[in-house]
């Protein structure tokens, strides 16, 4: 088989800027992905001063932040951190389905890679494996796909 060119993001965060927006709702769960987010940045070439954290009150007034971060155009990219914990009413299915709905139209009209590191589980210890325990950090999952996806976009964009 022939060698076909492959274009793939190169893991290195040096000179980038990325907005990570989290949560206050659930912080002790999203506390556990920031950390995990900016550990990752740092580990893989970000300095510290081109990391900023915007904390909004729960996740469903994610998107339109998310959208005025984006429109200031001094970003590689967001990184958007939460956890919706199913209750005992349908309240978790509405906001579950509106904060991915907004966040990927955000990203869509933007151009703007997006990680989404909103954890959505049934239960307080599923949310709490996703944060760092059994199952991984989603906030290092996030940061590391948005990294990815803005490497890739610099390969796909016309050199100016």
């Amino acid at each position: 088989m022939s060698q076909i060119r492959t274009i793939e993001g190169h893991l290195q965060a040096e000179g980038l800027k990325f907005a990570l927006i989290a949560s206050r709702f659930n912080d002790f769960i999203v506390d556990k992905l920031i950390s995990g987010a900016v550990d990752y940045f740092l580990r893989h070439g970000a300095e510290q001063e081109n990391l900023t954290l915007i904390r909004v009150p729960g996740a469903f007034e994610m998107p339109l932040i998310a959208k005025k971060t984006a429109a200031q155009n001094q970003y590689s990219g967001l990184v958007c951190l939460g956890a919706v914990i199913r209750g005992a009413t349908p309240h978790f299915d509405f906001v579950a389905a509106e904060v991915a709905k907004g966040l990927a139209q955000i990203s869509l009209e933007s151009g703007l890679p997006l990680g989404f590191g909103i954890l959505t589980t049934d239960t307080l210890e599923q949310a709490i494996e996703r944060a760092g325990s059994k199952a991984g950090n989603k906030g290092v999952e996030a940061s590391q796909a948005v990294l990815e996806a803005v490497r890739v976009l610099e390969q796909l964009s016309p050199a100016s």
